[in-house]
């Protein structure tokens, strides 16, 4: 069985922002309305520097949802909102989602959804992308990991446009693929591993 995992490389990654861009492109995503963002480490703020001048990094670090192979989110919604695909990725019906946020209490990665109390405004006039969702206010929404691509046998939007190739995108569960590889060859962690949700998303250091 499939089980799609997300490697990023820290040591490639800018901190361009075009995985952000991309997925709001593809996503339709309104305009306060983000899906994966990059933290910039250790400072105030994004695309602020941290220590003291002239002593100066700029680290950075891609954050979406983590499609937890063992997600507290799908086990507490309600309304069967939230579930688990047999790829492995963690996906949301917006039809369904009642706003009870039940999945942003157990999640225990801050910022990975969104919950708008009323309707974003849109940049444009017209749907974008090949994801045109329907955005309602007062539901929880997410990165699927483009699952609608991922149909189609396309890559997620991100990966796809990342200029310095920076993410790469497989199944984990193929020890040929490009993504087994890359585990087996480079140091790598994943976020708050002792939480025991299994997170699908892997850092390259």
């Amino acid at each position: 069985m499939k089980h799609y995992v997300m490697v990023i490389d820290l040591q490639a990654c800018t901190g361009c922002n075009t995985c952000s861009v991309a997925c709001k492109q593809e996503n339709n995503l309104p305009e306060n309305v983000w899906w994966t963002e990059v933290l910039t480490l250790g400072s105030d703020g994004n695309d602020m520097p941290a220590g003291v001048y002239p002593e100066l990094t700029m680290d950075y670090l891609p954050m979406g949802c983590q499609h937890c192979a063992n997600a507290p989110c799908v086990e507490v919604c309600p309304s069967t909102a939230t579930y688990r695909l047999e790829t492995g990725v963690v996906v949301q019906d917006p039809s369904l989602c009642i706003g009870c946020r039940y999945c942003m209490m157990v999640c225990p990665f801050t910022g990975v959804r969104v919950f708008s109390e009323d309707q974003q405004p849109y940049a444009t006039s017209f749907p974008t992308g090949s994801n045109p969702v329907i955005h309602r206010p007062k539901t929880v929404e997410k990165c699927t990991f483009c699952a609608h691509r991922l149909e189609r046998g396309l890559e997620p939007a991100c990966v796809e446009t990342c200029p310095m190739r920076a993410r790469t995108f497989g199944d984990i569960s193929d020890p040929t693929s490009e993504v087994s590889e890359l585990l087996r060859t480079r140091s790598h962690f994943q976020l708050l591993i002792e939480k025991g949700t299994e997170p699908s998303v892997y850092y390259l250091t």
